[in-house]
């Protein structure tokens, strides 16, 4: 294999920042990169190397430090987010994005969709700030819409920190868990949905009522509205923003 060294060489510097690459694409970068191999060559040395053997490969989550969970004493400090995942009566999967405000775990809005891609993400942050001010802070787990560069450069320009919990740790927002529960419980599990219409229905309709009628036993045993009320509440719904 001695006078194969330089394709060996070349070929794991190559493989080594795009190891999910294949042969042909491997030979067509080093084409590019001013590397003559024979293609036959390349992939006899290719499969000597073991490359051509299926290969896995895993993606590093990023370290993030540990988010301390104490509820924020006013409103806008803290907004906790989450998506959850369901499928109506014909299989078809849907998602929702669940908004709340920590201070009183009032229930800001839950987007329901098929599809709720980072651009519509930042819509519906949007539409919640012009209807109930800026948070100062989002929690959120790692998931590809919170991490995506969209998101990140659109909280930089608003001035919002982002508090990414670490991976695997979901006890780190906790309060958006707990009312994941619930509405698991009180709407996802409780019908059987037809439509995406259907789902957007129940939920604005619950989401009223679990805001201002529906006692929270970690607040006194009252609603979250009663507990800490907004100075100027919205009666918009916010749980079709984007529909």
């Amino acid at each position: 294999m001695e006078r194969d060294a330089e394709v060996i060489d070349a070929l794991n510097q190559l493989v080594a920042r795009k190891p999910c690459w294949g042969f042909w694409k491997l030979h067509d970068r080093l084409r590019l990169d001013g590397f003559g191999f024979n293609h036959k060559r390349l992939h006899r040395v290719y499969c000597a190397m073991g490359l051509n053997l299926p290969r896995r490969t895993r993606k590093r989550l990023p370290a993030r430090p540990r988010q301390p969970l104490t509820a924020a004493t006013e409103l806008n400090r803290t907004w906790a987010l989450d998506f959850m995942c369901d499928a109506l009566y014909g299989r078809r999967p849907f998602r929702t994005l669940n908004i709340i405000d920590e201070a009183n775990r009032e229930a800001l809005g839950i987007e329901v969709a098929t599809s709720i891609p980072s651009a519509r993400l930042i819509r519906v942050m949007e539409q919640l700030i012009e209807m109930y001010g800026k948070p100062q802070a989002l929690r959120m787990d790692n998931g590809s819409e919170f991490t995506s560069i969209a998101f990140t450069e659109w909280c930089e320009r608003q001035q919002i920190e982002m508090h990414f919990i670490q991976p695997g740790k979901p006890d780190q927002n906790a309060f958006i868990e707990r009312f994941n529960k619930t509405y698991r419980e009180e709407v996802l599990d409780a019908y059987v949905f037809d439509s995406i219409e259907q789902v957007r229905d129940v939920t604005e309709s619950w989401l009223r009522d679990y805001n201002q009628e529906r006692p929270h036993d970690s607040l006194g045993c009252v609603p979250p509205l009663s507990y800490m009320p907004r100075q100027n509440p919205i009666g918009e719904s916010t749980s079709k923003l984007c529909a």
